[in-house]
């Protein structure tokens, strides 16, 4: 009886830690807090609250993203959240998600190796994507003049509702994407196969709009 009420307290508070966290918080974190909670009984009691919510059909979820959990609300409801908000939400535009792709991808990555894939200037969105909390400086090459290397940050895993970077779609997988008449650059035996990340699947790999965190809407 007495274990029953601990877990049920534990699932009070480590919802209540998940809620107030302003970045998503680790099954650590959550044990470091929370008395007599390991990482792995964390992640048993975070599983157990997503089954309350999803029997109750609740209008919120837990999402695991870049490290740990977060409170969404589901995707299906984005259309009246989004009443709460006067403004529109950032979107990303097209060069920056094909950029954003090149770095997924290819990371870490020189400005000089992003341009020879999108065969643009990626200056001006490369300092977008850092000031976005997207992108970030992750050192610097050892080649003559040390160029800067750029590499996706957790904040991209959050945005993208990824808990980690081996979550991103495999090149096969992306390649299965894209039919055949939509020019797709990964068939045919193509020389480098990111290159086609520029022209058709940062679309549909990352989607468009920066406020919707992959699926649910995230306030």
């Amino acid at each position: 009886m007495g274990g029953t009420k601990v877990h049920e307290k534990q699932k009070k508070i480590v919802e209540a830690l998940i809620l107030a966290a302003p970045m998503p918080i680790s099954a650590q974190k959550l044990a470091g807090i929370v008395p007599r909670l390991t990482p792995s009984k964390a992640r048993e009691v975070v599983a157990a609250l997503r089954a309350d919510y999803a029997r109750d059909e609740r209008g919120i979820e837990i999402w695991e993203v870049a490290g740990g959990y977060q409170l969404r609300t589901k995707p299906e409801l984005s259309g009246y959240v989004r009443q709460l908000y006067k403004e529109r939400p950032l979107r990303l535009s097209r060069a920056a998600l094909e950029t954003l792709s090149v770095i997924a991808y290819k990371q870490p990555a020189t400005r000089a190796e992003i341009e020879h894939v999108r065969g643009v200037d990626v200056g001006a969105v490369l300092r977008s994507l850092v000031e976005r909390g997207l992108a970030k400086i992750a050192g610097h090459r050892e080649v003559p003049g040390r160029p800067m290397l750029y590499a996706t940050t957790p904040r991209f895993l959050e945005v993208f509702g990824l808990a980690k970077l081996d979550d991103l779609p495999t090149l096969r997988e992306i390649e299965d994407l894209l039919p055949a008449q939509d020019g797709n650059p990964l068939a045919n035996g193509g020389q480098d196969p990111t290159t086609g990340l520029s022209a058709a699947v940062a679309p549909r790999v990352l989607g468009t709009d920066e406020t919707t965190k992959g699926a649910g809407e995230l306030h």
